[in-house]
């Protein structure tokens, strides 16, 4: 089950059918949903997390926590909403795109892809851009 949740952060419409998007994503991936949460927030409860979980000093748009257990995907996904506002501005994109994108990055990792090397990288920004096109059509 996919939920949305909201901490230190007004509560911002989710458009219906991006829960559908997701378990499809995953589908897609070979994979099969589990429990996933989307807690969205501000940028000083994710620093926070980022310092407790995970010893980092430094503010992100996205931090996965992945509880996959086999072809099940599971976890928390902790979503700052200021950094997506900003990172939107910066990359001249609307808010809702780099929202939905962020969302997808999320489940990619659950998915098993990874963000540290550049053809780790250029492969998730593929599947991003891809998942997003079925989305956004």
């Amino acid at each position: 089950m996919i939920q949305f949740f909201f901490e230190n952060i007004s509560e911002i419409p989710i458009n219906p059918t991006v829960k559908q998007w997701l378990e499809d994503l995953i589908y897609a991936e070979d994979k099969k949903p589990g429990d996933i949460n989307y807690i969205f927030c501000d940028d000083q409860y994710l620093l926070k997390v980022n310092r407790d979980f995970l010893s980092h000093d430094y503010y992100t748009d996205i931090i996965t926590f992945d509880y996959v257990k086999g072809k099940t995907i599971s976890g928390d996904i902790f979503v700052s909403l200021p950094r997506i506002s900003e990172n939107a501005v910066s990359l001249g994109q609307g808010f809702d795109s780099e929202l939905f994108r962020v969302i997808a990055h999320g489940v990619l990792h659950l998915c098993g892809y990874g963000d540290k090397s550049k053809v780790e990288v250029l492969e998730m920004r593929r599947k991003e851009d891809h998942y997003l096109s079925l989305f956004l059509k």
